[in-house]
């Protein structure tokens, strides 16, 4: 088996997955890609998703493609980067829709690492990608371990809000039980589909809404 360092009651639920071949060689290539290239987000930080937002303390999650490729941008939540760094087009949509959804002025803090910690899984469906090479870590056991993360919280869980931006995450949250839990669907908040929709959706005060009917504290975004 190999070891991987991830917590927060994750390590049980997906200790299956651990033991599977495709977990084995997708270790093997992600270990040999950080020999070899310059890998990002840092090695502590690729399971941070999980570490920062316990499976039992899970409300709301966002799901994301991959991480950021550029120099120092990933630090292991979707759509997040290192505070310091320039705010990457799809985050400063975010930050945009956020302060129209609930009406008043927002932080901008890039790390984003204060909604992990309220219960907000900021889950990229890949965990590791090569510098300078967008997808570059796609296809290689990622999807189908985040896809067994994703199915243990709809099936373990209820009253999760699931936020699914564009048609990749549409897709990788197709089987989600709509019956025990939100799913919010738009477009991506890239530049490129903004305003198709992502636009005017008000995901913040949806998810709210959803966990105050269920007896959830709100998340302060």
């Amino acid at each position: 088996m190999v070891e991987v360092k991830i917590s927060g009651g994750w390590r049980e639920r997906l200790a299956a997955e651990f033991e599977q071949s495709y977990f084995q060689s997708l270790a093997s290539f992600v270990r040999e890609e950080y020999k070899s290239a310059r890998v990002f987000p840092p090695p502590k930080q690729v399971f941070r998703a999980f570490d920062e937002c316990p499976f039992d303390e899970v409300k709301v999650v966002i799901l994301g493609q991959d991480p950021y490729h550029g120099e120092g941008q990933a630090n292991g939540l979707c759509f997040a980067v290192r505070s310091g760094v320039a705010t990457p087009p799809s985050l400063q949509n975010i930050f945009k829709e956020l302060a129209s959804d609930l009406g008043h002025p927002v932080s901008r803090d890039t790390d984003l690492s204060r909604w992990a910690k309220q219960g907000v899984l900021l889950l990229n469906a890949t965990l590791t990608v090569r510098a300078g090479v967008a997808c570059s870590h796609q296809g290689k056991g990622w999807e189908q371990f985040t896809d067994a993360a994703i199915q243990k919280l709809a099936e373990e869980r209820e009253h999760i809000v699931f936020i699914l931006w564009g048609n990749y995450a549409r897709h990788k949250g197709a089987h989600i039980d709509r019956a025990r839990h939100l799913v919010i669907e738009s477009p991506h908040p890239s530049p490129f589909s903004a305003h198709s929709g992502f636009f005017g959706s008000k995901p913040f005060s949806r998810a709210n809404t959803d966990l105050g009917k269920h007896g959830k504290a709100p998340i302060e975004w």
